[in-house]
């Protein structure tokens, strides 16, 4: 078999994508696509049809094959290996109210040292105390608790085959520790009443889970993000902010991270570091809500937006539409402050919805600050990042250069880049690009200080908005 193709699987809420790429190069040769089924809480076998059908007649010649998969899901497993229950995915909050008692068990601080993150509602440890307390007779069945990607590359390798993960993926579950690269059976335990299910082996990045019964290697697989990090190959000083339905922001760290305020989540990334992050609910459906509202399609929408001044003309949008993340307002709305007769124009409501979305994002880069994370430049991606009003005005909130690669896969590539590293046994992944190939949006010294004015407009804006910007309590 030719060892010059390896594919990388991107499992993700929607659907599986799938990139075959030159080993050496990262050339992308041939790419697939299968949905997945809506909902909060799916069939795992949905995965492997979706699977199978993204892969179908791709995987010729290919030797190497790199799982990833969206983070948190529960997988559970019983003693035959069988499904126990549908499995949750990160965004079924239903243990919202688990994570909340997780957190007052323990309290923040411990939970920040054990595993460098405070339990939310995403997290696999929280849904399995809602198990535990909403379905013991099926909690009571749990022999084995995987994550997506673990489940995946489990029924990739075949009967017989022992479950692994990797510490990127596991970091993310609230029972693993990226610090100490161990398990955390006591809050395992704790949380499923007392149970303790066997867990997937953790092994390092460059290696091998083992082979299909065709022979191709399979390596050991990571979370998405981690994966898009591979992806995007980032060095020091690097950033990521992806516009998806929700945005997130994060970097590669020499060291663990531990935020007791839990905006910061201190995962492990796919190569041996670690990949501190912060999420924010509010991203690029910011930028379709407001387009809609004012009835037009999303070019025209920059159009507007690129028409009005900086800052807005002094209106502001706080457009936490969906409650907020970073900073915790689960129970937040939209507000638009300093609106007059003057500003009530469709190009400045526009531009306000680009600039409060990427305040959000700029708290989260601040969050990465405080935790010791050099941020010498951004890297703009997800669907958010094709607007060119977000292009104009990245550079000013941000405060430092802002790159937008060129659209891709990413945590597809990621995933295939970790099957070229693992089929190569060499001590680091492959280079398979020098830069992005784009000219970095600079901001100069005025944007500096526009931007400082949005930031802190936005900042005072959120500070006498909580009172508005909460759903009123009912009797």
């Amino acid at each position: 078999m030719s060892s010059d193709l390896v594919a990388g699987i991107d499992s993700s809420t929607q659907s599986t994508k799938v990139v075959v790429c030159d080993a050496r190069t990262g050339e992308i040769v041939r790419t697939g696509r299968a949905a997945h089924p809506d909902g909060t809480e799916v069939a795992p076998s949905a995965w492997w049809d979706a699977f199978r059908e993204a892969t179908d007649g791709l995987l010729d010649g290919v030797a190497a094959i790199g799982i990833a998969g969206q983070q948190h899901g529960m997988v559970t497993l019983d003693e035959d290996g069988e499904v126990v229950r549908p499995a949750l995915l990160w965004n079924d909050t239903r243990s919202a109210k688990a994570a909340e008692d997780l957190g007052a068990e323990l309290g923040p601080e411990n939970w920040a040292k054990s595993v460098g993150s405070l339990p939310v509602a995403s997290f696999t440890v929280t849904k399995l105390r809602w198990m535990a307390e909403h379905e013991p007779e099926l909690a009571d069945r749990v022999a084995r608790v995987l994550l997506p990607h673990d489940w995946l590359t489990w029924r990739l390798l075949g009967e017989g085959a022992e479950p692994v993960t990797d510490r990127g993926d596991a970091s993310g579950t609230g029972y693993f520790s990226p610090a100490t690269g161990e398990y955390r059976q006591d809050l395992l335990a704790h949380a499923f009443g007392g149970r303790t299910p066997e867990l997937p082996k953790v092994i390092g990045p460059a290696e091998a889970a083992g082979h299909t019964p065709d022979g191709i290697l399979v390596s050991a697989g990571t979370g998405d993000n981690m994966a898009a990090a591979l992806g995007l190959e980032l060095a020091p000083g690097d950033v990521v902010v992806s516009l998806g339905t929700s945005g997130t922001v994060f970097g590669v760290s020499e060291t663990a991270s531990a935020d007791p305020s839990g905006v910061v989540a201190g995962f492990a990334d796919a190569t041996g570091r670690f990949l501190p992050l912060a999420c924010t609910l509010n991203a690029a459906r910011v930028l379709t809500a407001t387009s809609a509202m004012l009835d037009v399609e999303l070019a025209d929408f920059d159009k507007l937006a690129l028409a009005a001044g900086t800052g807005s003309d002094g209106l502001t949008f706080l457009p936490y539409l969906d409650g907020e993340r970073t900073p915790n307002l689960p129970d937040a709305t939209g507000t638009l402050f300093g609106l007059t007769r003057a500003n009530m124009t469709p190009e400045n409501l526009a531009r306000a919805a680009v600039e409060g979305m990427l305040c959000g994002l700029a708290a989260g880069l601040d969050a990465l600050r405080e935790q010791g994370l050099e941020v010498r430049r951004v890297l703009l991606i997800g669907g958010g990042a094709r607007s060119a009003a977000v292009h104009a005005v990245a550079p000013i909130v941000f405060g430092v250069p802002v790159v937008v690669p060129e659209v891709a896969e990413y945590v597809a590539v990621g995933a295939a880049r970790q099957a070229a590293w693992a089929l190569a046994s060499s001590t680091e992944p492959p280079r398979w690009q020098e830069d992005h190939g784009t000219t970095p949006l600079e901001p100069t010294e005025a944007d500096h200080a526009e931007g400082h004015r949005i930031r802190r407009r936005h900042l005072e804006a959120r500070e006498l908005g909580h009172g508005i910007s909460a759903k009123p309590k009912e009797d």
